[in-house]
């Protein structure tokens, strides 16, 4: 394995991450049994991709649906490893990725705080001396003994938030999860994360909040079907984006618009062959 350059948090190398999915969801007692009628397909979600973060750094990913983005935070995470390649991180990470992960359902609010900053790494007696500021910060000292299946998507949000900045990582990872809950609660958010930045913490965003990105994030990288198509300068590359997602939607309208005129030229069709058929029809009787 290679050695981080110690200016850097986080190398990704040539990394490629592929998928496997299985169409067949429902196979029956025979196909079981031959397990011949079972059919797989290959998804590559990132192709390649090599960028490093600096120490300090607040960097953006953006990109469409599918573009790689959150396979690529997780793969920073640790949370997958990747099909080829390496990625290399240079101290602890938080990660904030979908809602609920890591979490266990049917335990409480309470003791998930200590699963999930025990699996974060803070021993036990480090977890009593920051569980106070945890609840506090999340606000849900009302609820923190329910299990958290009883949650909804906002409390998971404020509670996984909590853990994951009192962990007091050398690098935090945010997925998109800050668009969920009251704007109160966001700008609460934001002010942490701001104040991380001031302290020379390592950050690494993923959003489809583009004036965000564009505020926070130094620099930027835009995914595209699993690939690198820019990354730079976040206003420069924000806006790239934004002209992408434009034209798509451009695109889109285009089409709309194509399979209505075709609809509406198919109806005038159809009724004029109504009419016709229904002339032969009266001439027929009339000849009958």
């Amino acid at each position: 394995m290679d050695i981080l350059d110690n200016n850097l948090a986080v190398e990704v190398k040539n990394v490629t991450k592929h998928y496997i999915i299985k169409h067949q969801k429902n196979p029956s007692l025979k196909d079981t049994i031959l397990k011949g009628k079972e059919k797989y397909e290959e998804f590559l979600a990132l192709d390649d991709i090599t960028f490093s973060v600096n120490h300090g750094e607040t960097f953006g990913i953006i990109g469409s649906n599918g573009s790689g983005k959150s396979t690529l935070l997780k793969l920073i995470a640790k949370v997958l490893m990747p099909t080829n390649g390496e990625v290399i991180v240079n101290g602890t990470v938080s990660a904030l990725l979908e809602l609920g992960a890591g979490f266990h359902p049917d335990l409480t609010g309470r003791e998930n705080i200590y699963l999930n900053a025990s699996i974060l790494g803070l021993k036990k007696k480090e977890i009593n001396k920051k569980f106070n500021e945890i609840i506090e910060f999340s606000e849900l000292e009302q609820f923190i003994d329910m299990p958290v299946k009883s949650y909804s998507s906002g409390m998971y949000m404020r509670l996984g938030f909590s853990i994951a900045i009192n962990v007091n990582p050398d690098i935090l990872l945010v997925d998109e999860v800050l668009a969920v809950g009251d704007q109160s609660f966001q700008s609460k958010c934001y002010k942490v994360i701001y104040d991380f930045m001031h302290r020379g913490k390592t950050i690494i965003i993923v959003s489809h909040d583009l004036d965000t990105i564009s505020d926070l994030c130094g620099r930027v990288i835009f995914l595209k079907k699993g690939k690198i198509e820019d990354i730079g300068d976040s206003i420069r590359v924000v806006n790239k984006y934004r002209a992408y997602v434009e034209e798509i939607e451009r695109q889109r309208i285009i089409e709309q618009q194509r399979i209505e005129r075709k609809d509406i030229f198919k109806s005038i069709i159809d009724s004029k062959r109504k009419v016709i058929d229904g002339e032969e029809i009266d001439k027929l009787s009339k000849l009958g």
